[in-house]
């Protein structure tokens, strides 16, 4: 008898990389991100977090309308290897927050965080009907601002001092793209 094994869903699919919808069985790997201490300071992340904490906000996730969160997977091995989501959806003005992170280094620098952008900005734009999706990004993160600056967000202001992290103060920027500015670099 073969055992039945339950296949991801490929929401969203690219070359290397797809997107899956989270759900509760990924609640531990999730946890396990979370204390990871680069992942921290990449994202700013300052708080810590219990496994029943996590449970509680993945079982809020599920039922949330404002926001969809997926996880981040090679397509070869189906190994997980981040997250992404848009977040804070206005309706009413079309607009939204984006969100990434790439879990560890030999996963960071091959072009996955670019593909997985580029699936859920092309989901967000064509599917949600959003008009302007924002992001924000720390000071600190050189590598990141180069990479959504590559794929087509602009700088809109600098909130200065915005992060307190390890002792010291850092700028949070902020930046966005319009659904024409995208539909000009990717779908002509």
């Amino acid at each position: 008898m073969h055992k039945h094994i339950n296949k991801p869903v490929r929401f969203l699919e690219g070359t290397n990389v797809y997107l899956r919808p989270i759900s509760l069985e990924d609640s531990k790997d999730y946890f396990e991100k979370l204390t990871n201490l680069e992942m921290r300071r990449l994202t700013g992340t300052q708080r810590s977090y219990t496994q029943e904490q996590i449970n509680k906000y993945l079982e809020g996730k599920v039922h949330e309308t404002s926001s969809l969160l997926f996880l981040i997977t090679l397509r070869e091995t189906d190994e997980v290897i981040g997250d992404i989501a848009i977040q804070d959806i206005d309706s009413f003005n079309r607009s939204a927050n984006i969100r990434i992170a790439i879990d560890n280094a030999p996963h960071q620098g091959k072009g996955y965080g670019s593909e997985a952008m580029l699936l859920l900005l092309d989901y967000g734009f064509g599917i949600v009907n959003l008009h302007r999706i924002e992001l924000n990004v720390f000071s600190y993160n050189e590598r990141a601002k180069h990479v959504y600056e590559k794929l087509g967000f602009k700088v809109e202001g600098v909130q200065r001092d915005a992060l307190y992290y390890d002792h010291e103060y850092y700028d949070s920027i902020m930046m966005s793209l319009l659904e024409d500015e995208y539909r000009e670099k990717y779908k002509k």
